[in-house]
C-alpha cells in the first residue's frame, strides 16, 4: 500500500513540474517574441499537452526525466542565440527555484507538526505524514528534472545552450542524431544500474576502490541520483540556517 501511495504522489509531481518546465520554455519565448509555442497550443498548463510517456514514465519511477520539447523558432528572436538559450534555461530555472521553495515548505509544514502529540495513528496523522512525503516527492523530482535536463545531450535543454558556443554547422551535425541520442539516454537511464552491478562484480573491479567507484559512471540513474540528494542537502541546508526550521 505505501508503495501505492509513493507512485501516486510521484506521479502527481511528475505532472506538476513538467507542466511548470515545459510552460516556462513556451512563456520564455513567447516574451522574447516567438509566438510558435502559444500557436502550436503549447502555451499552456495543461499537462497532457506537454507530456512524453517514456520520459514522464522515467520521472515517476527514477525522479528524472523529460516531456515534448516545446517548438521554439530562434529566427523569431531579436537576438537569435541569446534568445534560444534563454528559453532553453527557462525549463531548467523553474525547477530549481520550485525545489528551493518546496524545501522551505517542507521544512515550515515539519515544524509545525513535529511536536503535535498523536495518540493514534488516524486520519490526520496518515494526512500529515503523505503530505510531507508529497513535499520532499515535489522537491526532488523538480531538482531531477531541473539537473537532468541541463545535460548537454539532445534532447535536452543543455543541448539546446549548445546552440551557442558551438558553430551552426557543428550544432546542427549533432542534432540529427538526436532521435538516436533519444534512445540511448532511456537505455542508459533504464538498464545502467544493471550494468554497473555486472562490472563492479568482475573481481579486479571489486577489489579497487579506485575503480569500484569509476563503475557508477555506467548507471546514470546512479549518478543523478546522487547529484539529487547533494543538492537536495544544500537547499535543505540553506533554509536550516533559520534556527526554528532546523530538523
Amino acid at each position: 500500500m505505501n508503495n501505492v501511495i509513493y507512485y501516486i504522489l510521484s506521479a502527481l509531481a511528475a505532472l506538476i513540474a513538467l507542466t511548470v518546465h515545459e510552460y516556462c520554455h513556451g512563456y520564455a519565448a513567447y516574451r522574447l517574441g516567438d509566438d510558435t509555442a502559444k500557436n502550436m497550443g503549447r502555451l499552456t498548463l495543461n499537462p497532457i499537452k506537454h507530456l512524453d510517456p517514456y520520459g514522464t514514465l522515467c520521472m515517476i519511477l527514477f525522479h528524472v526525466g523529460w516531456a515534448k520539447p516545446v517548438p521554439v523558432n530562434s529566427r523569431n528572436f531579436k537576438d537569435p542565440k541569446k534568445g534560444f538559450a534563454i528559453t532553453a534555461a527557462a525549463g531548467p530555472i523553474s525547477n530549481i527555484i520550485l525545489a528551493f521553495v518546496s524545501a522551505l515548505v517542507y521544512l515550515l509544514v515539519f515544524a509545525c507538526v513535529r511536536d503535535i502529540p498523536f495518540a493514534k495513528k488516524d486520519f490526520t496523522y496518515y494526512f500529515i505524514e503523505n503530505l510531507l512525503l508529497f513535499i520532499f516527492i515535489f522537491h526532488s523530482v523538480n531538482i531531477g528534472l531541473g539537473l537532468f535536463n541541463l545535460l548537454p545531450i539532445p534532447p535536452f535543454d543543455g543541448s539546446r545552450l549548445l546552440y551557442v558556443i558551438l558553430p551552426p554547422k557543428a550544432y546542427f551535425a549533432v542534432m540529427k542524431y538526436e532521435r538516436k541520442i533519444y534512445y540511448g539516454v532511456l537505455v542508459w537511464l533504464l538498464l545502467g544500474e544493471y550494468a554497473a552491478m555486472g562490472v563492479r562484480m568482475l573481481p579486479f573491479v571489486a577489489n579497487s576502490p579506485i575503480l569500484y567507484w569509476l563503475a557508477g559512471i555506467f548507471s546514470l540513474s546512479g549518478m543523478l541520483g546522487t547529484a539529487i540528494s547533494w543538492v537536495s542537502q544544500l537547499m535543505l541546508g540553506f533554509w536550516q540556517l533559520i534556527p526554528f526550521l532546523k530538523l
